[in-house]
């Protein structure tokens, strides 16, 4: 079909789509914004606003759409696109088989820009009408140091927040001008939920705001810490980046012109405490899992999903791969993080109430196959500095308390240290580094001739690892073989084979 004949994805065109297109059945005109939510990425559109919107379809209960805010320049795109849309837009899901699933998004209702209308944004956080504040601010976002875990008053944005409260940049100046409001006006505080990859994600956002409104004022931080709830969650779905190719796709297979399209697996999971303070969608009729502890649920996951993104992130990267799926079909690779979550992260792992290790694990080797996801490398080792921190070096750590194995996890770290002082590939091709401290992971890594620890020396990530002398045995043969010999494959294997021949 020719450009003319193709439709513009935006409610007036809404019901003239291809019936292989799913849209929304409830009447969006009705639709009423009881979420919040910072941090409109690809995940939060095919997570939280893909719960949201199966369950107002599931029920009709239309109280809770979702008022999105970015609040960085680099947000306008979305923000622009979204509202040419009628904030509107298609989750393309992709099945190993080939089998592609479209449907069209309909819970969002608005898109405010906070670094254009600040007040707008505390405003509408304020309003009684908001119950839920949800967050997908990334790791960094909540801007703790990952060695003390304390908040970093010391970030320019932070000094700038607490000079001018009215106008802030960060997350938390937001939350707090906006609890303040509520405070004042007498209403019941809005839950704060987190969506991030973080354990204990709620405990976390909690910790930090109520660190950053004690600067601000020690009678509102005294009621956030004891009115607002801060619910932990663990969160599920593996979501690349949308490329041109997907927006390609709907226009040439579909004749939508969708430009920003989300593209996930069709895997996805959500476990929550079930502490809100003024309300919640009912999420589990559409297959969240509301719990009293999440703690076991997110151990598993950051240990072993997210961890096991990096490490096939981190070696892949180095080897000459460029997305999950062909690091994980290469033997060595499958071989290797079957090691690693066997020997390393399941022995310190709890239980956890209603999964199969074993089960969960090859369901995992599975979707990181998925010939249709090609989730590039780049982003999996995106802000490496803040996942490894959070995701593999507690890992480490507690091994080393109890005597376990850090061979695979400690290669991953030895790689990293290559790839943050070299940049490029074991064939010289140069790797593109996206992350907040990749001039200070390159300048401690290029000192690898002089100091073959001094990349262990940014304790803000590393904690205390280079005082310990067990793992600095490892990491220093293993990072002296990768600047001898780049080909990290042949290093993997030798571990590989060596574990092999322990089990023999």
């Amino acid at each position: 079909m020719n450009t003319q004949s193709k439709l513009r994805l935006n409610e007036q065109n809404l019901h003239q789509l291809p019936s292989t297109i799913s849209v929304p059945n409830y009447d969006r005109k009705n639709v009423q914004a009881g979420i919040v939510h910072v941090g409109v990425g690809g995940f939060h559109r095919s997570h939280e606003a893909y719960y949201t919107d199966e369950y107002m379809n599931q029920t009709g209960d239309l109280n809770w759409g979702i008022c999105g805010v970015g609040l960085r320049d680099a947000d306008r795109k979305m923000k622009s696109i979204l509202e040419q849309q009628d904030y509107l837009y298609t989750l393309i899901v992709k099945h190993p088989n080939g089998t592609i699933e479209n449907q069209v998004i309909g819970c969002m209702t608005d898109f405010l820009l906070g670094c254009d209308e600040p007040n707008a944004v505390i405003q509408k956080m304020a309003d009684a009408s908001t119950k839920i504040v949800s967050l997908t601010i990334t790791e960094g976002g909540y801007n703790f140091n990952p060695a003390t875990n304390e908040f970093d008053f010391d970030n320019p944005d932070v000094i700038h927040d607490l000079a001018n409260p009215h106008t802030p940049r960060l997350v938390f100046g937001f939350l707090t001008a906006a609890l303040k409001l509520r405070m004042e006006r007498g209403l019941a505080p809005f839950t704060v939920q987190s969506c991030d990859n973080i354990q204990h994600n709620g405990d976390v956002a909690r910790k930090m705001l109520l660190a950053y409104s004690q600067k601000v004022d020690l009678e509102l931080a005294k009621w956030i810490e004891q009115e607002v709830p801060f619910p932990n969650a663990m969160v599920d779905r593996i979501t690349p980046v949308t490329t041109s190719a997907d927006i390609d796709y709907l226009s040439s297979e579909l004749s939508l012109q969708d430009e920003w399209p989300v593209t996930c697996e069709p895997f996805h999971q959500w476990i929550i405490e079930d502490k809100f303070s003024v309300g919640r969608p009912q999420w589990q009729k559409v297959g969240a899992q509301f719990v009293p502890d999440v703690t076991p649920y997110e151990n598993m996951k950051i240990r072993l999903l997210n961890a096991g993104h990096s490490v096939l992130g981190i070696l892949g990267s180095i080897h000459g791969f460029e997305t999950i799926d062909e690091s994980v079909k290469d033997p060595t690779f499958s071989q290797f993080l079957q090691l690693f979550m066997d020997t390393e992260v399941t022995p310190i792992l709890p239980p956890v109430d209603g999964i199969d290790l074993d089960d969960y694990k090859q369901t995992l080797l599975q979707r990181f196959a998925n010939p249709n996801i090609k989730d590039h490398l780049t982003r999996i080792c995106s802000e490496s500095a803040s996942k490894l921190a959070t995701f593999l070096i507690p890992t480490i750590n507690d091994n080393l308390q109890n005597k376990g194995n850090i061979e695979c996890a400690t290669l991953v770290l030895a790689a990293w240290c290559y790839y943050s002082d070299k940049q490029t590939n074991r064939h010289n091709k140069e790797i593109t580094i996206i992350d907040v401290m990749s001039q200070d992971l390159h300048i401690a890594a290029a000192k690898y001739s002089l100091n073959p620890d001094a990349f262990l020396q940014l304790t803000s990530i590393f904690g205390d690892l280079n005082k310990n002398q067990d793992f600095l045995d490892i990491y220093r043969k293993q990072t002296k073989q990768i600047y001898s010999d780049a080909n990290i494959k042949k290093h993997m294997q030798c571990i590989v084979d060596n574990a092999t021949l322990a089990v023999s």
